[in-house]
């Protein structure tokens, strides 16, 4: 009864949101509270929830995107140590979406790992490979084919990458084959579309900001952190058990 974790309905519909509500009963300043949605033994969700005064927490999770199997889905919280945690689940109608063709880029858009939302782009003098995340560099890799000086115009979601300080918008950085250029930019409160120039021969343009998806890369990180923590504890008690007593 350390902690426990609940949703507002029990199934749920591709768009519905999902209200996760929970509440611990010891109160640790600046412990955050881990958040785990999974189908079966796939990660569809992770986030860190900030505890209130009144040692409850809360987050909102659109059912679809990453969640696309119909079936049981886990929302797992942990909070301070794996002794304090609580499970809840809830059903899933599925997703009727269908993805991005040639492996998430069309004509006008591609797809990116770990976000539902697509980044519009148009390209002269090359063809657009693919876009990937970097969660360490907190930037997109952009693989192109340049066979002439051209130009990339990306429609970019700030849900995928932004480049914010104190709430504010910064600038990016922009490298091609790691040498830093010169850009142009417009913004929206949704999203920030550049445009960049390149030389034929051009293989590939990184975007530096302050977050890219998925968000939650530090929190997997710890997750397998306290993983490796257990295993290597549970090795220890089984190595001394084994040993003769006198």
């Amino acid at each position: 009864n350390s902690i426990v974790v609940t949703t507002d309905k029990s199934s749920y519909s591709e768009g519905d949101v999902i209200l996760v509500t929970g509440e611990v009963r010891e109160l640790y300043s600046g412990t955050p509270v881990s958040l785990i949605v999974k189908n079966d033994n796939a990660i569809v969700a992770l986030a860190q929830l900030t505890v209130g005064a009144d040692k409850k927490f809360s987050t909102e999770i659109t059912a679809g995107g990453t969640m696309r199997t119909a079936g049981t889905y886990t929302v797992e919280v942990t909070y301070g140590t794996q002794n304090r945690i609580a499970t809840t689940s809830f059903e899933f109608g599925g997703s009727t979406t269908t993805p991005p063709k040639s492996g998430g880029v069309t004509d006008t858009t591609v797809s990116v790992e770990g976000s539902s939302d697509l980044i519009g782009y148009k390209i002269t003098g090359g063809k657009l490979l693919s876009i990937m995340p970097d969660v360490e560099s907190n930037s997109l890799i952009v693989s192109i084919s340049a066979s002439s000086d051209g130009s990339l115009t990306l429609t970019i979601p700030r849900s995928i990458l932004d480049a914010t300080i104190d709430g504010e918008d910064d600038d990016f950085f922009v490298l091609i084959d790691g040498e830093e250029v010169d850009f142009d930019e417009t913004t929206t409160s949704t999203d920030r579309t550049l445009t960049i120039a390149f030389p034929a021969g051009a293989e590939e343009i990184e975007i530096i900001g302050t977050f890219v998806v998925p968000e939650f890369g530090t929190i997997a990180a710890m997750i397998l952190a306290v993983a490796i923590i257990s295993i290597i504890a549970i090795s220890a008690k089984s190595r001394l058990s084994i040993i003769p007593r006198y």
